[in-house]
């Protein structure tokens, strides 16, 4: 199976074959920013990122692939896993955080 997972706005998702005909209606993506709740800012850098992160007991791990950016809680099996570039970034490394820190990120469309 392949295509393109869409996350909903009411929270659910769903799996889309073919991309390009239902869901990029209307000349293109729309676009997804990862959002920090308590101070309403759009994460827009890993320096941002990573400071957030660290403030809520996830530390940076080191050990692993050198092309990935890695941050590990302490006394937990999470691991948040992104790719060194900041320009690839996307949805799919926002979710993870999302689920990973309920109620302190928020992903949203712009």
């Amino acid at each position: 199976m392949s295509g393109v997972w869409i996350f909903d706005s009411n929270g659910t998702f769903r799996l889309v074959e073919n991309p390009q005909g239902s869901w990029m209606q209307g000349g293109g993506t729309k676009r997804k920013v990862l959002v920090h709740l308590p101070t309403g800012e759009v994460v827009s850098s890993y320096g941002f990122l990573e400071q957030v992160l660290i403030g809520l007991g996830w530390e940076r791990y080191y050990q692993g692939e050198p092309e990935l950016f890695q941050f590990h809680k302490r006394n937990s099996i999470d691991l948040i896993s992104l790719p060194r570039e900041f320009i690839k970034f996307n949805s799919v490394y926002m979710y993870d955080i999302v689920v990973k820190n309920p109620n302190i990120f928020r992903v949203r469309d712009i």
